[in-house]
């Protein structure tokens, strides 16, 4: 497989780069203790899961399998480590807090005075820069290949599978995390690891294992590679606690920055910016001693006075030649200036009159509008009075019509009334009443009947 280029021999690990360049074993051990030690404490503060900090581990050593501690910072690369681990195991952190708690941390670990970290200063700038820089080497040098793969989850099963009592797997998960600190995960197989892990804890707690067949044959592991582990793991413990070992070349302080970025700068003088010399730097080195620089200097003011003598012995009659061309180009450039000037408010000035007629446009078109919509309400207002007018001229009309039916009514009557008053009058003026004249009539009738019995 491709992920198997990652492990290395101990006879390769005893030549690795940082031997060349001169650091012995014992100080690569600390370094490399060191650095898991700065991976794991910042894992914790940042809140990240272990097993982020478990892959900066590894990601850490296999970078220092191939690249010196003398050339690239041990603080720094940690720092790179875990941000990259953060976003392989998918649970990313921003670079500024990454930077802010390495920078606490080393506070604290120096006994230096906490300040207030700025994210707008140079510094910051510097190291958000460098940790992205490094952690290109980082994927560079693995070839982007970043695939880890832990002991941890091979543990549960083969305690699971072996039978032991509960409390080993707690101390089985305490030595997988302590053996990030050494250089197995580059050596041997996370298998191998986690057989190795399992049989200290059980030799820890005098839990008896099968060995009739061997156990760790059903896990593909060798009983050297067991015993390995063991060595190596208990070599860890008899260390003393990592402390930090200044090797590398350029500065890795999250404190203080390598370039001294918030440092003013250096002030060159006269002398140097005419004559167009570098300085050297030896003689600029703020860690050289005084009297380089006060030599420099001198040196330097002799050269200027020799050069004032050399100007002042040139011939008047050339100045006077050269004065005229001078004057004749200044006056130019401050014609050229002046005519910029001009166009310049000249534009300005159009920029306001057309500006200034837009705005006449939106009060004109405002004004229109205003007059449209006053208009429309005028003619609303027509129409509705208009519409009443008519609404009361017909209520006039069906009035009167009914006065005039209530007269027709009433004069029709009085002369139903006017004849029946004239017939009694006739009646009357003829010498006989209604009631006379229904006594003649009975009178009659009676004759007639006894006419008729006769």
């Amino acid at each position: 497989m491709i992920y198997d280029t990652f492990y290395l021999t101990e006879e390769q690990l005893k030549n690795s780069p940082s031997r060349k360049d001169g650091i012995d074993e014992a100080t690569e051990t600390a370094l490399r203790i060191y650095g898991c030690d700065l991976i794991q404490e910042s894992g914790i503060l940042l809140k990240q899961p272990q097993a982020v900090m478990a892959t900066g581990q590894v990601l850490f050593h296999r970078f220092y399998c191939k690249k010196s501690f003398a050339r690239f910072s041990v603080k720094r690369v940690a720092a790179s480590c875990v941000w990259l681990a953060s976003k392989l195991e998918e649970s990313p952190k921003k670079a500024r807090h990454v930077i802010l708690v390495f920078n606490r941390m080393e506070c604290r670990r120096e006994n230096l005075p906490i300040e207030h970290f700025d994210n707008s200063s140079k510094k910051y700038a510097y190291l958000k820069q460098d940790l992205i820089k490094t952690e290109r080497h980082l994927l560079k040098e693995m070839g982007f290949i970043c695939h880890v793969e832990h002991p941890h989850k091979f543990i549960s099963n083969y305690l699971a599978t072996l039978e032991t009592p509960p409390e080993l797997r707690q101390e089985a998960w305490n030595l997988a995390n302590d053996s990030l600190r050494t250089t197995l995960c580059v050596r041997f197989k996370s298998e191998v690891v986690a057989c190795g892990v399992v049989y200290a804890a059980a030799r820890r707690f005098q839990v008896p294992l099968p060995e009739n067949p061997p156990w760790w044959k059903a896990f593909d592991a060798d009983k050297s590679g067991i015993d390995e582990v063991c060595r190596v793991l208990a070599h860890l413990y008899s260390l003393p606690k990592a402390q930090y070992v200044p090797v590398c070349q350029e500065g890795d302080s999250f404190t203080t920055s390598s370039r001294n970025t918030d440092s003013p700068a250096q002030p060159i003088t006269k002398e140097d910016s005419l004559n167009g010399e570098a300085v050297p730097n030896d003689k600029l080195d703020p860690d050289g001693s005084k009297d380089l620089k006060v030599k420099f200097a001198l040196e330097k003011l002799k050269e200027s006075k020799q050069s004032d003598d050399d100007t002042k012995s040139v011939p008047i009659d050339g100045e006077a030649r050269e004065d005229p061309v001078l004057k004749s180009k200044a006056d130019h450039k401050t014609e050229a200036t002046g005519e910029k000037i001009k166009e310049k408010e000249r534009e300005k000035e159009r920029e306001k009159e057309k500006l200034k007629a837009r705005d006449r446009d939106r009060d004109r078109g405002r004004d229109s509008e205003r007059e449209r919509d006053r208009e429309m309400v005028e003619r609303d207002r027509d129409k509705l009075k208009e519409r009443s007018r008519r609404s009361k001229d017909k209520g006039k009309d069906s009035v009167g019509c009914l006065d005039e039916k209530r007269i027709d009514v009433n004069a029709g009557g009085h002369s139903e009334k006017s004849r029946h008053h004239s017939s009694r009058d006739r009646g009357e003026y003829y010498g006989y009443s209604s009631r006379e004249k229904d006594g003649y009539s009975s009178r009659e009738k009676d004759r007639h009947r006894h006419h008729s019995y006769t």
